[in-house]
This record gives structure tokens, C-alpha cells and sequence, in this order.
């Protein structure tokens, strides 16, 4: 018996325009693209850290790039439920991200801690950007996933601010 051919984007009718999923899509892939690029710096960071607040910012960042790992399968499924092929590769990420990739040589704890706090800056406006386009097309599901993202990236983001305080 013969496979009954996957369904072509024009023919997905969730109530969401061809148009605009092609948009939000967009968008979700550079959402993508900055959380995962934040997930590997914030992953990075947790190997490399020294000094003397090694233990508490090692712990942090484990938890950080853990919750970071979590959100981009949310992300990537969601693109792909609007008939999309979600970006997957170091290069396609490369192109789209917003965020600086990690330096090459692993900065000081407080330098590490300033990165992430403006990564997590960054993905907030990233994920924010997209809700014209989302509210146009009534996607709540998208809005949704917006919402939760953004209020983790600014929870985090105050968080590293704090650090930074004298």
C-alpha cells in the first residue's frame, strides 16, 4: 500500500493565512536561532567559569542553559505546526541570530555574567518583536509561547543584573 503524500503548506488550514505563517515562522526561526545561540554561550560559560563565586554562578548557569535546552523544541514544534521547516544547523543559526556568539577565549565570571544578562535582553526583544505579526493573524498559540518565553528571559536577565550591582 502506497504512503498517502505529506500535506503541502498551501494546503494547512488552521484559520492562519499562508502569508502570515510564513511571517511568524520568520520570526520564530530567528526566536530560535537566539535561544539556542544563548544556550550554547550559557553552556559554555558553565565549563569555563573560575573564581572565587565558581560554585553558586556554575550551579546558576547549569540551571540556566537546562531551562534554555527545554525551550527550543517548544519553539522549533510550533514553527513546524505553521508549515515550516524549523532551522537546524550551526550555520542557519549563525545567519539569523541577533546574539554575539561566545568569546573565544572565556572572559571573567562578572564579564560572563554581563553576556548572559544582555543574551537574555536580547531574546526577550527577539521574542517581542514578533507579536505584531502574531496578534494580526489572531496565533495565540504563538502568543503564548511568546509570553512564556519573554517573562523567562526577563526573570533571568534581572536576575544577572543583580549580580552586576555594587
Amino acid at each position: 500500500m502506497a504512503k498517502k503524500p505529506a500535506a503541502s503548506i498551501s494546503s494547512i488550514n488552521i484559520g492562519i493565512s499562508e502569508k502570515d505563517r510564513a511571517a511568524i515562522a520568520a520570526g520564530l526561526s530567528k526566536l530560535l536561532a537566539d535561544t539556542y545561540t544563548l544556550y550554547l554561550t550559557t553552556h559554555n560559560f558553565h565549563w569555563n567559569v573560575t573564581g572565587p563565586m565558581f560554585n553558586s554562578l556554575h550551579a546558576m548557569f547549569m540551571a540556566q542553559y537546562t531551562e534554555l535546552w527545554n525551550a527550543v523544541d517548544p519553539v522549533a514544534e510550533r514553527i513546524r505546526s505553521l508549515g515550516h521547516v524549523a532551522p537546524g544547523s550551526y550555520a542557519q543559526f549563525a545567519k539569523l541570530s541577533s546574539l554575539k556568539d561566545a568569546p573565544a577565549t572565556p572572559p571573567k565570571a562578572l564579564e560572563m555574567v554581563r553576556i548572559l544578562m544582555q543574551g537574555h535582553e536580547g531574546v526577550a526583544r527577539t521574542a517581542r518583536s514578533l507579536f505584531p505579526a502574531v496578534e494580526k493573524a489572531s496565533d495565540e498559540p504563538t502568543a503564548d509561547l511568546l509570553t512564556q518565553r519573554i517573562t523567562v528571559h526577563e526573570q533571568t536577565a534581572w536576575m544577572l543584573r543583580s549580580l552586576l550591582e555594587e
